[in-house]
């Protein structure tokens, strides 16, 4: 297969189309390939929030009204039981976290890269610059949810658990967290990136395959890295406010116990 590559042949890893603005530099087709990405979810959300309230004659839930309490009660049922009570927006975060994340990494593996130099809509998930943001933004929420949850003592209270002398490596646990969660995403959609690159070396009367078989591994690849990012959201929020619900079950219980004595004998 080597034989088939030119004998001269660049790729360039990293490079975007920049323009400098107030001493900041800015990743032109990074930014608009997200803006495009969050269009295609904001116009998703537009055509689900149309069918999920849409009346009916029969009072018969629509399908996608159907299918979005399906997956929203799972999802809740599911982070409950292992982790406690999250907050009712977090679902409906990760769910827009999961198609923006997915639309922007397929955008990869449409054709319009016009040439080596130039291409309209590359992946916006391949910049560590979306993905930070997204993770620093997901962290973010999580901390603040717990500390609303929990109080300011009690959410800091348990980087000393289950020893105190554990606190340096509980903190650096969580400041690791939105770390991950960016490299992550940005290393398995940046090296498909790579791979198309590679692929696109080859003369086309014997890249077709190769390329038609990477592409779909490749939107594969891209679905289950937005489903792990938006799962390891909802799993921090719940993290964040473990035990909360709990505490406030066995208080409420303690509660109904001082007002009913007679039932406690």
């Amino acid at each position: 297969m080597t034989g088939l590559l030119p004998l001269e042949a660049t790729i360039e890893i990293g490079k975007h189309v920049e323009r400098t603005f107030l001493g900041m530099t800015f990743n032109i087709d990074t930014i608009i390939s997200t803006v495009v990405a969050g269009v295609l979810v904001l116009l998703l959300g537009f055509w689900a929030r149309a069918a999920i309230t849409k009346p009916h004659a029969d009072h018969v839930p629509s399908k996608p009204q159907l299918i979005w309490e399906t997956i929203v009660d799972q999802v809740n049922t599911q982070v409950e039981d292992n982790l406690g009570k999250i907050p009712p927006y977090v679902v409906p975060l990760a769910v827009a976290l999961f198609f923006f994340i997915l639309f922007a990494n397929w955008l990869e593996l449409l054709p319009t890269e016009i040439n080596h130099h130039l291409h309209l809509l590359p992946a916006p998930t391949a910049d560590t610059n979306l993905t930070y943001a997204m993770a620093i933004m997901a962290m973010v929420g999580v901390w603040i949810y717990g500390i609303r949850e929990k109080g300011v003592k009690g959410y800091f209270k348990h980087f000393l658990e289950p020893f105190p002398v554990l606190l340096p490596l509980n903190i650096l646990e969580e400041l690791t967290k939105p770390i991950t969660l960016a490299l992550r995403l940005f290393g398995n959609i940046f090296a498909g990136g790579i791979m198309l690159a590679l692929i696109g070396l080859i003369p086309f009367y014997a890249s077709w395959a190769p390329n038609l078989l990477w592409k779909l591994f490749d939107m594969a690849i891209g679905g289950i890295q937005a489903f792990i990012f938006a799962l390891l959201t909802v799993l921090y929020f719940g993290m964040a406010g473990a035990g909360h619900g709990e505490h406030d079950e066995a208080h409420a219980d303690g509660a109904d116990h001082d007002e009913n004595p007679a039932l406690a004998h």
